[in-house]
């Protein structure tokens, strides 16, 4: 138990508007400044076997929600915690579970009777959930630009297909961090950037409503897949075969040109031959694209990824970009397709003083579009500052004492566990832990109070709904979740047994035997 509360005791100090920030060493020498709870703990090397289990519910809430990090440790660690007393009254693991499993569907039950549904087109509403969930982070002072570069991001890649919405952040909103500038330069593109220049220094850097083609296969000659040797009798033979690499170059040239596009991006080599043929014909290429980019440009531009040229149809040539040009910011050079009519993904230029500020601001702008993501998706809102675990707990306190037997204790020790959020809000702002809590409690008492909560700020009792600080059911309810599904699972251990320690005596002793000898 002391090594959940030892974890939990790390994380806590990072939750809410007041959060300090950690410094890590990670194993190369660099240092990482974060308050995300996932980062933290993905840098921190532990031994005990149940802590990695700890470490692990951190990073599944990140890949589910994205948000909420910080709170699922917490919680999941204060589970623990009331659980130890009843371990030491000799109570069985098995009843604290089937206690806990009944209170986690009750709570759930009760997240959707509080939930307020909200409408997403609303974009004032959408920017103050995301700004609730970035107001915790470094990037609070930039909330503005911030929840607007997020919000806009989301609404890019949202794809609506045969009624199922699809928003896939992590493959079409990419995030390119160039370090210099100040944070403010920051902005969502309406295309693609991408880290590269065009292949001839000739080609043009700037083309207004380009045709645009993509290719996965390589425009030089085709060499073979192993060693290959050839023998050759006659001097003309090996003229002949330069001829043949060439004429299969200006073949492959020839299939592009016939669609007269402006510009052309494969996933592999340009050999300088066909470089020469498409500098003539005004094309300018650009090579050794990312796959990801690739795909990037064709859900912005409208364009078909093609694997030979032969097969080049017209329906390939994406029209769907307004501009194409090639800048330098600090000494290198960056691509730029934007301007495009209804981009499906999108490039967040981030700019800022170093990669650490870079690199924090990512991770930020990562939580604030799963934030964003969520809200799409389920449509539905919870007040923050800790009034829903306040509201939660009142309800389970009150179901308790309809509960017979002595599962109702490890029952009740749920709805004790639940203040442990606002506790920590209130501790971190430096407020007195015990009188806000105690009127807190008092508060929802009365009737219609479940949007009060604690204001991170202040440590002063607020309504949240008139602050506007809102939380996405889908993230509170994996909170809940993952915490208490975890605790479950550690309550279930009742003994490590190590595998390492006997093979290690084992050599110890063979390698005395041999020194003996």
């Amino acid at each position: 138990m002391i090594v959940f509360q030892t974890i939990a005791d790390v994380i806590r100090t990072c939750l809410g508007p007041r959060a300090m920030m950690k410094m890590l060493l990670d194993p190369t020498g660099g240092i990482v400044m974060t308050n995300d709870g996932n980062a933290i703990l993905r840098e921190i090397q532990v031994q005990h076997p149940a802590a990695k289990s700890m470490i692990e519910i951190s990073r599944t809430q990140d890949e589910e929600v994205g948000d909420g990090t910080t709170s699922v440790i917490i919680l999941a660690g204060e589970m623990l915690a009331v659980a130890e007393q009843f371990l030491e009254q000799q109570m069985h693991p098995t009843i604290i579970i089937s206690a806990y499993r009944q209170a986690l569907e009750d709570m759930l039950d009760t997240l959707k009777e509080i939930s307020t549904p909200v409408d997403t087109s609303d974009r004032s509403m959408m920017l103050k959930i995301v700004h609730s969930a970035i107001n915790t982070k470094a990037l609070s002072r930039w909330s503005e630009l911030a929840c607007g570069i997020a919000l806009d991001a989301v609404r890019t890649v949202e794809l609506e297909d045969n009624g199922r919405k699809e928003i896939d952040i992590k493959k079409y909103a990419k995030v390119e961090k160039v370090p210099g500038g100040i944070i403010e330069d920051s902005c969502v593109l309406k295309g693609v950037m991408v880290n590269k220049d065009v292949t001839h220094p000739r080609m043009k850097r700037m083309i207004r409503e380009p045709r645009i083609v993509l290719l996965d296969c390589s425009l030089e000659y085709k060499k073979g897949e192993s060693q290959t040797d050839i023998e050759i009798s006659k001097e003309e033979d090996f003229a002949r075969i330069l001829q043949m690499e060439e004429e299969y170059i200006q073949q492959i040239c020839e299939d592009i040109i016939r669609l007269k596009p402006d510009l052309v991006f494969t996933e592999k080599g340009i050999s300088d031959l066909a470089q020469h043929y498409l500098m003539k014909a005004n094309i300018s290429a650009i090579r050794r694209v990312r796959k990801t980019d690739n795909n990037r440009i064709a859900r912005a531009c409208g364009a078909r990824i093609v694997s030979r040229t032969d097969e080049l149809r017209e329906e390939d040539v994406g029209t769907g970009a307004g501009l194409f040009e090639v800048k330098k910011i600090g000494d290198e050079y960056f691509t730029f397709v934007t301007e495009c009519k209804d981009p499906k993904a999108c490039t967040i230029l981030l700019r800022g003083a170093s990669k650490e500020i870079l690199a924090e601001v990512e991770r930020n702008l990562q939580d604030a579009m799963q934030v964003c993501r969520n809200v799409l998706l389920d449509p539905f809102l919870l007040p923050g500052g800790g009034a829903v675990e306040m509201a939660v707990s009142k309800r389970l306190t009150e179901r308790s004492r309809a509960l017979t037997g002595i599962e109702q204790w490890p029952y009740r020790a749920v709805a004790q566990a639940l203040e442990v959020i606002p506790r920590t809000l209130i501790q971190n702002c430096g407020a007195s832990t015990i009188r806000v809590l105690t009127s807190l409690r008092a508060k929802h008492t009365q009737d219609n109070s479940v949007c009060w909560g604690v204001d991170g700020e202040t440590g002063c009792l607020s309504d949240m709904s008139s602050l506007g600080i809102w939380e996405p059911l889908a993230v509170k309810a994996q909170t809940y979740k993952t915490a208490v599904e975890t605790a479950i699972l550690l309550l279930r251990i009742d003994d490590i047994v190590s595998g390492h320690k006997k093979k290690d005596k084992e050599e110890q002793m063979g390698g005395q035997g041999c020194v003996d000898a």
